[in-house]
Formats: structure tokens, sequence, C-alpha cells
């Protein structure tokens, strides 16, 4: 018996013992978190001091400086006189479109010499002369403007003055006529720099022949223009309807470059003349197409363009006042342009077949004529004015880049290639200033021979052009 209480005795003392081994290792983990705890609290504290070290002090609000009930209301009152008066003056003195409208136009203002004296119906020996040879009021816009693709509708109207004629000297009647009137749908996407481009044209429009007869009174770089545009017709809009596109494009985005790789126009017109209805029963056809070298921006070949232009047309022939029937009116050209600045060269060479009636009314005589001209232009850039890096650079007041382009031209015209000694040569060397966004000044010395009266001439010309 007393065995057995020795043995209880001892089991329940190695229980009390394991108890209390258990039990200070539990507090001795507890003590441990307590310890992590408040370590991680003292880190919590100490990365709050710094934010809050960093954190500038607010500043302390003025109760003076706070608007009263009547500055508010003042202010309110001025920002209602500023309306009414921004709305007044888009009422009485803006002019308003109903779409999209850009004005603008084109003014040349010319004083000339001639040591050949001027005699005709209604001049008495002149050799000098104050003249405004052209005026142009030009509006275009959009009519329809896509957003998601480009394919915008677009038009171009135009009203030009123009030196009358002995006719309407005699009659002092004004000149001032349409020029241009056409819409122009894009048929394929236009926001793509890199794609190529249709656009079908409607209405009156330049003759695309060439590089001189399509270029707008504003870019051609001679006062006077060279000697086809006028003998072939050029220099009169037609109306009719075209094509134009282009393929292949270079571009360079960085120097806002775009240059297609082939260029392509294609059309019908009535062939004779502005704001007239056709003369007979046949349309005339115009096509052309330019190569561009497929250069990037920086290379020397950019900007050299090869092109080549046809014209097909039907000419209703006269005598005496009389209709007598038709002939044609054919015309074929080359051209080649490069333009890289600072330099130039510009060359177009073209033939052209005319039917001309003689005779007499019942018994008419009908001759084919050919015609040959060609012109030649070369010129030199000292400026920034073609450049339109240096142009867009940012400046305070009404800057532009000053420059200076002297050029020369030959121009030739034989107004029937059969007969020998009838050429028209006109020598011309010139400069153009270019002193402001729109306007520059040009001065010009043309020596003229006419071979078929040998006779010469020189021709002494400074003009102002300016545009808005």
């Amino acid at each position: 018996m007393k065995s057995k209480l020795t043995m209880i005795a001892a089991s329940l003392l190695l229980a009390a013992q394991a108890g209390a081994a258990e039990q200070a290792l539990n507090n001795k983990q507890l003590q441990e978190q307590i310890e992590a705890l408040q370590n991680s609290v003292k880190a919590l504290q100490q990365q709050l001091d710094r934010q809050v070290a960093a954190t500038p002090a607010a500043e302390k609000i003025d109760i003076e400086q706070l608007a009263t009930k009547e500055e508010l209301q003042g202010l309110t009152t001025d920002l209602e006189n500023y309306k009414y008066q921004v709305q007044r003056d888009r009422d009485t003195k803006t002019a308003l479109a109903t779409r999209n409208l850009v004005i603008g136009g084109t003014v040349q203002a010319r004083v000339s010499y001639n040591d050949l004296a001027v005699n005709n119906a209604v001049t008495d020996n002149r050799k000098s002369s104050f003249d405004v040879p052209t005026a142009v009021l030009t509006f275009t816009g959009n009519l329809y403007k896509d957003y998601e693709e480009g394919r915008n509708l677009s038009y171009a109207l135009r009203f030009g003055y123009s030196p009358q004629s002995n006719a309407t000297q005699l009659l002092d009647t004004s000149n001032f006529n349409l020029l241009d009137a056409n819409l122009t749908y894009q048929l394929l996407p236009t926001l793509a720099a890199d794609e190529g481009r249709l656009a079908l044209t409607f209405g009156q429009q330049l003759v695309p022949f060439g590089l001189e007869a399509a270029a707008t009174e504003d870019l051609k770089p001679v006062i006077n223009n060279a000697q086809f545009v006028g003998r072939y017709g050029f220099a009169q809009r037609q109306i009719g309807i075209g094509l134009t596109g282009d393929l292949l494009p270079e571009v360079d985005y960085g120097y806002n470059y775009r240059a297609p790789l082939i260029k392509y126009v294609v059309g019908l017109v009535n062939g004779n003349g502005p704001n007239k209805s056709d003369n007979n029963n046949k349309k005339d056809f115009i096509g052309r197409i330019a190569l561009t070298a497929p250069a990037e921006y920086n290379s020397w070949w950019r900007e050299l363009t090869l092109g080549a232009s046809l014209y097909k047309g039907t000419n209703t022939l006269f005598v005496a006042g009389s209709k007598v029937g038709d002939g044609v009116k054919d015309r074929f050209g080359l051209d080649l342009s490069y333009n890289h600045h600072p330099f130039g060269v510009t060359y177009e060479y073209i033939r052209g077949t005319d039917t001309v009636a003689s005779g007499t009314v019942l018994n008419p005589v009908k001759t084919k004529v050919d015609s040959r001209a060609q012109t030649a232009t070369l010129f030199y850039n000292f400026g920034e004015q073609f450049v339109k890096g240096y142009r867009s650079q940012a400046r305070f007041d009404d800057w532009w880049p000053v420059s200076y382009q002297p050029f020369y031209r030959y121009d030739e015209f034989d107004a029937n290639t059969a007969k020998s000694n009838d050429k028209t040569i006109i020598n011309t060397v010139g400069l153009n200033v270019f002193f402001a966004e729109t306007t520059k000044f040009q001065l010009n010395y043309n020596r003229r021979e006419d071979q078929a009266t040998n006779t010469k001439s020189n021709e002494y010309l400074a003009q102002f052009q300016y545009g808005f």
C-alpha cells in the first residue's frame, strides 16, 4: 500500500513539473510576439513622423483675403457684360457661313516699260504703263468632313479680274469673271499619309497639263506666263470632270514630307473655255502622269519628277463668222522638274496640232498646222522661304524669313513647224524677293525676238504680288 502511494505521488510531481515547463515556454513565446508587435508599431510611427516632417505646414487662411458677396456679384456682372459684347461683335462685325469657309485672294500691281511702242485701235504709241494684271478672290472649304476616314467633300470658288482687251476697253466694261467653281470628293481615305489617294473633281477648273498651266497665279515664278500657256489655250479654265490620284507615296513624318511615286489625272472637258456651254457634241480628253524618284527627304534625288501630258480635243471651225465643221485640237507634252532647295530647274516641251479653216463658206479648206514650244527655267534660293521646318518656328511678332530667288528662263514658240524663221523667243532674267508670308516683289527683264516680223524688243517689269 505504501509503495502504491509513493508511485502516485511521484506521478503527480512529474505532471506538475511538465505543466510548469510548458507554461514557461508559452510565456516566452508570448513575450517575443509582444516585442515584435512593439517594434512594428515603433517603425510605423517613425515612418509617419518622416512623412509629416516632409509635408509643408498648411498656410493659415487670411479671412481678409476671402471674396465678399458684393465682389462675387461684380465678377458675375463683368462676365455677363463680356458675354454680351462677344455676342454683339459676332452679330454685327463677324462674317458667318453655313459651312466651313476660308477666304483668300491674290492681287498684283505692276509697272512696265517696253522700248517697242504699242499702237492699236485704242492705244497710241504706248511704251510704259501701270497695271493691275490680276486680282483673284477665293472661297474654299468643306461641305462634308469625314472624321473616320477623311473622305471629305470640298469646294472651291474663285473670281478674278484680268486686264481689259481692246474690245472691252472700247466698251468700258469690267473683266471680273468666274474662274473656278468646282466640287472635289475624296473617293479613298486620306487620314493615312502612306496610302494612295483618289479624288473626283467636277466643275470649272484649271487644265492639268504640264507644270505651268496647272499652277495658280500665286505660285508662278515669272511675271508673264510661258508662251505656250496662252497660245494653246491653257490659260483658260475648262468645265468638266476629272479623276486625280497618286500611288506608292514616300513619307517622312518628321519633315512633314509626302511624295507619291506616281501621280495621274484623267478627265473630260467641254474644251471651249470658261463660263460657256459646249459648242459641239464632242468632249476633250485630258490625261497626265508624273513619276517622282522614290527618295527620302534628305536624298539629293528628292523632288525629281518626270511627267507626260496629253490633250485630245475638237475645235469648231469658222470662215467669215459661219461654222464650216470641226477640226482637231491636240497637244502632247513632256516635262521635267527638280526642285531641291536651294536650287531648281523645270523644263517643258509641247507639240500641238490644230485644224485651220480658210477659203469660203461654200468651199472651205481645212489644213492641219503643227506647232512646237519649249520653256526652261533655272532658279536659286537664298533664304529659307521654302523650308517648312524653318518657316514654322515660333516668333513673337509677324516674322517671316526674307528670301531672294534669282532665275533665268528660256521660252520658245514655233507657231508653224512647216515654216522657217517664224519662232518667237523670249529670254528672261529676274529676281523674286519674299519679304512677308504672302507678299513678294518681282523684277523681270524680257528680251523678245520675233523672227516672223524680224523685230526685237526689251521689256522691263516690276511687280508686287500680295495675298490675304
